[in-house]
């Protein structure tokens, strides 16, 4: 669970819906034909603009935003450092009876085609295009974000218009300015609420996530690709330790002292 994305949930919609509270009814801030506008308006032009497969396939994708799993870059380092002692003490087949303890997929069928004999051009093929092609739906799903984070205040400003064009068409009755007036201003609100507190954001934390995993997973084919050569434990722990930025190197260093 990513206790970040819930946390600033919480805390920017206290802060919203306590301003709210605090300046008047709850109520003056519902306005169905508002609600109508944008979140119609904002659903319909993002089905306009990409197929509706995809549109349902971005409520999977995400699920990482709130509900991350996947290891840090960090971790996998001593993983494959023991792989490799293993490799050398034992040979690459002695993985073939603990692959199914794996929990990492990607991991698992690397060693799997390692043991298997597969070249390491093959492996290396395989396992890089099944990166691209993560990297490419996490793409997706972040760009369907941001671009209903991009609709939504398009639709506000939509909704603003109509309810200014519906007041004008009464000025002759002033008690029945409220309405439109309404409508006007809470589409703006509402659109801009939607795409700020919710799509911008999920899309961001989308690429954060996308770029961390496709990290962790070059790390993993690197260490797989050096185990397979023969490396030993030093070695392979030096190429993964230059994915990570130099501070991040210090603290391993550090742990590994202790």
């Amino acid at each position: 669970m990513d206790i970040a994305t819930f946390i600033g949930i919480i805390v920017a919609g206290t802060l919203v819906i306590g301003s709210i509270l605090l300046g008047g009814a709850a109520s003056w801030f519902v306005n169905y034909p508002a609600l109508m506008i944008v979140i119609g308006g904002t659903m319909g032009a993002t089905l306009i603009n990409y197929p509706l497969s995809e549109v349902f396939s971005v409520l999977g994708v995400a699920k990482t935003a709130f509900a991350h799993r996947s290891r840090r870059p960090g971790d996998i380092i001593p993983l494959m450092v023991e792989f490799a002692r293993k490799a050398r003490r034992e040979g690459i087949l002695s993985f073939e009876k603990e692959l199914y303890l794996i929990d990492d997929p990607f991991l698992a069928r690397g060693l799997q085609m390692a043991v298997d004999g597969m070249e390491a051009g093959a492996i290396e093929n395989v396992l890089t295009t099944e990166i691209q092609t993560l990297e490419e739906r996490h793409r997706l799903g972040a760009e369907i974000f941001h671009t209903m984070g991009t609709f939504a205040p398009a639709m506000g400003m939509m909704g603003t218009i109509i309810g200014l064009i519906q007041m004008l068409m009464q000025m002759q009755d002033p008690a029945a300015l409220g309405a439109p007036m309404a409508v006007a201003l809470l589409t703006t609100f509402y659109g801009t609420v939607l795409a700020y507190l919710f799509f911008l954001p999920l899309a961001g934390k989308l690429r954060v996530r996308s770029a961390e995993e496709v990290l962790v997973k070059q790390m993993s084919l690197e260490g797989i690709l050096a185990i397979q050569a023969g490396d030993n434990s030093r070695i392979v722990e030096q190429k993964l330790k230059a994915f990570l930025a130099p501070k991040t190197h210090a603290r391993e260093d550090s742990d590994d002292a202790y």
